[in-house]
């Protein structure tokens, strides 16, 4: 696989506490250079992002992050914000108290409703699939797939474990075909990297990728 193939599927990534606008502007900079799928951020970085690349660069932000315990009406308040602000993809964390609750209808309003705050815009859903039985990511492939989101995304790579290949073959098996898949956390070289848009992601959180191939 061309490595330009990889890194236009490549949301690239930093979402660290301590990160700084000088850092934010550097991955800007790399996402334009790399032609990377977009640049995914904290939301205070958002509008300043979205000013300084223009449309020569997507801008992706997280809601709910990285626990997903917020009210709905507060990610939904998030979300139209990150969207005032110029987001033009938003990745959420669902609530996994309510997926262990066995509240699945709880989970899907939830999501329907951000993706109408969403204002039109793309809506990656997390679903963390470390804290998840096989049965539970099952479950949530069906309602993320029903939902009206454009992804499902493994992880926040903020818990104790990342995307895994088995989980993304999971997912490819258990979704709507309408569906696509974002593998996140952990993707630590050009291999993995290949294998997980083999067996079915669109799309890959990473901060690694774009290092290797400017290393």
């Amino acid at each position: 696989m061309e490595i330009k193939e990889i890194l236009s599927k490549v949301d690239h990534t930093l979402l660290s506490q301590s990160a700084t606008w000088e850092e934010i502007k550097a991955i800007c900079d790399d996402g334009i250079k790399y032609e990377t799928a977009s640049v995914c951020i904290p939301a205070s970085f958002v509008k300043q992002a979205k000013e300084y690349v223009g449309d020569k660069l997507k801008i992706c932000t997280v809601i709910g992050f990285p626990n997903g315990y917020s009210t709905t009406k507060t990610k939904c308040f998030e979300t139209s914000d990150a969207v005032a602000n110029g987001a033009d993809e938003i990745d959420m964390v669902i609530n996994i108290g309510w997926v262990k609750e066995d509240r699945f209808d709880l989970v899907l309003e939830e999501i329907r409703q951000i993706k109408a705050a969403c204002n039109g815009k793309l809506l990656k859903v997390i679903i963390e699939t470390c804290l998840l039985t096989g049965e539970e990511k099952i479950k949530m492939c069906k309602v993320v797939s029903e939902s009206g989101a454009e992804y499902i995304k493994t992880s926040t790579g903020f818990s104790k474990a990342g995307a895994t290949k088995e989980d993304v073959k999971l997912m490819a098996e258990n979704v709507a075909p309408h569906l696509k898949i974002k593998a996140a956390g952990g993707i630590a070289n050009i291999q993995d990297a290949e294998d997980f848009i083999n067996l079915g992601a669109s799309r890959l959180g990473t901060s690694r990728i774009v290092k290797i191939v400017k290393g």
